[in-house]
């Protein structure tokens, strides 16, 4: 792993799909085994390129995400390295049953797109929010879980899915992301990032995908009190990196977790979990408290929910008075 973090919140010119545009171009130029699969939205996710380039393995399947699952499943049984996309709704609750048993329950290796992460998904509203979806996959069995944050993660990952057996689901947001990596940073799938960690932290925040930029505001806002904290971004939330996790816990005592997600069952799940079997640690959570999405412009709706910096800082305040 090679990383090099920018960290200036500032937005990325270039739209975070079209990292796995360019990785699944690549890899279908040089792998005829690769195969995508698409939902009515290779508008969405400008993969029609890919669709006249090579029309034999870019395939679309319509609004029918069920019986795509299915063609995925069957194209892995013949040995192609499948990836399917659609929304993070559609890509989990509309297909949650073909993919577990079609797939996992068959041992086939299905990677899995799920676009408009959470609260990002905006004015499509709440039937289009993904706000469960990663915790769905977290409950099949040796499923790989992901939730990247710009485009140069994204990017990545996707170079390390292509080596990674069994269901995988990756949640990302399409356009319009802060910009976290410098070009050419390189992650391993299961390894957390350590953004910022010194000998005088009291507290490690633990963030994923669009928390991660909010985590880095947060942490300069409470430098600037004389707060020193840790962050780290969590982008694959399983395999946990339950070692790092451990380590943070027990050099600063107090954790607090940041997803754009339903809290109840994923990152902050997840942590709660591993830090319950292997060092007790006081925890508190920074996300959607259990709660159904709804209709809104996303910076409403990250206020709404309680996603921003000043949420964490004071997740920290309060975790830290606990100690």
């Amino acid at each position: 792993m090679s990383v090099t973090l920018i960290g200036k919140h500032e937005k990325d010119a270039r739209a975070s799909r079209d990292a796995i545009v360019t990785a699944l171009e690549e890899m279908m130029d040089a792998d005829p085994s690769v195969c995508y699969v698409d939902c009515d939205l290779m508008g969405c996710l400008n993969t029609k390129g890919l669709w006249k380039k090579h029309p034999d393995r870019a395939l679309q399947a319509g609004i029918a995400e069920a019986n795509a699952a299915g063609v995925c499943a069957g194209l892995a049984a013949t040995g192609k390295k499948v990836f399917l996309h659609s929304f993070g709704t559609f890509s989990s609750r509309r297909c949650y049953d073909q993919i577990y048993m079609s797939a996992a329950y068959a041992g086939l290796t299905v990677h899995v797109l799920g676009s408009d992460a959470g609260v990002t998904a905006a004015f499509n509203g709440g039937t289009h929010m993904p706000l469960e979806d990663a915790g769905m996959y977290m409950s099949i069995p040796n499923a790989t879980v992901i939730d990247a944050c710009d485009y140069d993660q994204l990017y990545s990952v996707m170079y390390g899915l292509i080596h990674t057996e069994g269901v995988t689901y990756t949640r990302f947001v399409r356009k319009d992301v802060t910009q976290i990596y410098a070009p050419g940073s390189q992650f391993e799938i299961g390894k957390g990032v350590v953004l910022h960690e010194s000998d005088k932290d009291v507290c490690t925040v633990v963030a994923s995908g669009i928390l991660v930029d909010e985590a880095l505001q947060a942490y300069e806002a409470l430098q600037a009190q004389g707060v020193s904290i840790r962050v780290i971004d969590m982008f694959t939330w399983k395999p946990l990196d339950e070692a790092l996790l451990v380590k943070a816990a027990a050099e600063t005592g107090a954790i607090v977790t940041a997803e754009n997600h339903n809290t109840c069952c994923g990152l902050g799940a997840a942590v709660a979990s591993c830090l319950a079997k292997n060092h007790p640690t006081p925890l508190e959570f920074v996300g959607v408290q259990d709660r159904f999405g709804q209709v809104g412009p996303q910076d409403f709706l990250m206020d709404e929910y309680g996603l921003r910096a000043a949420d964490i800082q004071a997740a920290v305040k309060k975790v830290i008075a606990r100690k």
